[in-house]
């Protein structure tokens, strides 16, 4: 059975992009097979993946407007058994003429439906940094929904924010949608980092994870070299504990 996990945030700059890639290439390592879904116009993840955007023949636009598969709109990436659906920039445009389309946020959940057989154990969702009718498709096809969240003042209130959307979607169109909120990019040196970490284990700890993802600069410094965590860096303090992250959501699902 496939599992679907949406990762977003409405505030950017929370390593969201950073922990799709990382945790599905940990999830491949741990022998799934990973699919990656790229649904921000920025493309960020597709060029993590060493990808061009703009030289992209295929991308998750023709799957969305249904005139490609999503398994003919991937491509295989250099760790075995990761492979992603690439965005551009016409995912914007995309985007716009979604809501013309009738039952429009069903239509990332129909494509996945759609494939035949059983392609991936899990697909890995990068939603863009804004509502729209992108992330209401992931959330609506998701099982999972991942909020990086850092721990400083401004945060809390996109934590708010996120968690009024997951539960509307789950009003709306997908009831069995559930979330988790990942504390990312932690600073153990910083005052103020370890009372918002503490203020969140207090009030938030069934669904926040064990994992604590802490600043690493070769976290970083992968994308540029359009690799994950764990071919770029395997040995390092990010890759460890994405690795325990991809354990805990084996064992959540």
């Amino acid at each position: 059975m496939m599992t679907t996990i949406a990762v977003s945030n409405q505030k950017g700059g929370v390593a969201k992009t950073t922990t799709t890639l990382s945790l599905g290439a940990c999830l491949a390592e741990l022998g799934k097979s990973v699919l990656l879904i790229d649904l921000d116009p920025q493309a960020h993840l597709t060029l993590s993946m060493g990808l061009q955007p703009e030289k992209l023949r295929h991308t998750i636009s023709d799957a969305l407007l249904a005139n490609a598969s999503l398994v003919s709109a991937s491509r295989e990436s250099p760790v075995f058994e990761l492979d992603i659906v690439p965005a551009n920039q016409e995912l914007a445009l995309t985007e716009k003429l979604l809501y013309s389309r009738k039952g429009y946020e069903f239509q990332l959940k129909n494509r996945l439906a759609a494939m035949e057989g059983n392609f991936y154990n899990l697909v890995l969702i990068d939603c863009p940094p804004s509502f729209g009718a992108l992330t209401l498709n992931a959330l609506t096809a998701a099982d999972l929904l991942i909020i990086p969240v850092q721990c400083e003042y401004y945060a809390a209130h996109a934590l708010r924010q996120i968690i009024r959307l997951a539960r509307m979607v789950q009003e709306k169109t997908n009831p069995r949608l559930i979330y988790q909120v990942l504390v990312t990019m932690y600073d153990r040196r910083n005052r103020i980092s370890q009372l918002m970490l503490e203020r969140m284990q207090l009030e938030m700890r069934p669904a926040l994870f064990e994992t604590i993802i802490e600043i690493d600069t070769k976290l970083r410094e992968s994308p540029a070299f359009g690799k994950p965590i764990t071919l770029y860096a395997p040995n390092t303090r990010g890759a460890q504990q994405y690795r325990a992250l991809a354990q805990e959501v084996i064992n959540h699902g």
